[in-house]
């Protein structure tokens, strides 16, 4: 179980916010598959309180897709406040602070994980949430550090956001210069762990059951949030939650369990999108399902060529 604030979870595998990524239609093919608990796609605060329909659109969820946590970016201690406030009011059951991004852009505007150079702003700004999330856990997700990949950064902002009253921490274990590159090193975030009471979860090259349990022992961390594991692969959630309880995995999906499972991707992107940007969106949801399989590349350029969800849907049933 992992327990943050309020909130009780049974799975201590969480899905992570990805941009572009982490749709309705990804949670909710999740869902069926054994993830507990998701988060959306990482959205401005800025846009969030000035009510960008775009950014609104983003929020969209059903009951079938609970517990659902919101991200929030941003660098301005008011808004962020406001747009957590809007955030709780809406019904979202976790609201996490984006203290990761590597982006340039976000970086620039003093968001994401450029906040880790700014201790004193950070914790303004997590007092500032803290005082508007009430009723449900407030968390922050960052990295070991901006270029120190020693965990210094990431330890001070950890102390600080305990101080303040946040209920967990996630680290991913690269820094901002590495982007997504090199290997995530579990061990500071082991450091991490040790320097707060409260609950800890470890982020980063989590792709499989084999690549768990070592990350589990030299960090000790309360839970993991997964996120480009998840790509064409909800088999993970039920299979990490094995591993994490000292249980055997369960056998990796047959090809025909992949086909089956990206077809129903499919019906779900297009009875949530339309048929037009549905099969759009799929042209890359699909290939995730078998970007390791033979022959891929012929298949890749297939579903590329599509138009129609018939015909996309012909493609998948066909490749052997």
């Amino acid at each position: 179980m992992l327990k943050l604030g309020p909130l009780k979870l049974k799975s201590r595998v969480i899905q992570s916010p990805m941009a572009g990524c982490s749709d309705l239609a990804f949670r909710l093919m999740g869902r069926r598959y054994g993830m507990e608990f998701a988060f959306l796609e990482m959205v401005s605060a800025e846009a969030l309180v000035r009510r960008n329909r775009k950014t609104l659109e983003m929020l969209k969820s059903t009951e079938e897709d609970r517990p659902l946590g919101a991200q929030l970016v941003g660098s301005k201690p008011p808004v962020m406040a406001e747009a957590a406030g809007m955030l709780e009011a809406m019904g979202f059951d976790w609201i996490d602070l984006n203290l990761g991004c590597p982006v340039p852009k976000v970086i620039a505007s003093g968001s994401g994980s450029h906040l880790l150079r700014e201790p004193d702003l950070t914790e303004t700004i997590l007092k500032a949430m803290r005082k508007n999330v009430k009723k449900i856990p407030f968390t922050i997700k960052m990295r070991v550090g901006f270029t120190d990949p020693s965990g210094a950064e990431a330890i001070e902002i950890a102390k600080r956001a305990e101080t303040a009253g946040v209920d967990g921490i996630t680290v991913h274990g690269r820094t901002r210069q590495q982007g997504y590159g090199g290997k995530a090193n579990w061990e500071t975030i082991g450091k991490v762990k040790k320097a707060v009471k409260i609950p800890v979860i470890g982020n980063g090259d989590i792709y499989s059951s084999e690549d768990l349990t070592d990350k589990l022992t030299v960090s000790g961390v309360d839970g993991v949030m997964i996120a480009r594991g998840a790509l064409g692969n909800p088999w993970i959630y039920r299979s990490l939650e094995k591993t994490m309880a000292g249980k055997p995995a369960p056998p990796p999906p047959s090809f025909e369990e992949r086909k089956k499972a990206a077809l129903q991707h499919l019906k779900l992107e297009v009875e949530i999108e339309g048929e037009k940007l549905g099969v759009l969106k799929s042209r890359k949801i699909i290939c995730w399902y078998f970007k390791k399989f033979p022959r891929v590349a012929r298949f890749r350029d297939q579903i590329n060529r599509a138009v129609t969800a018939p015909e996309m849907e012909h493609i998948i049933c066909q490749y052997q």
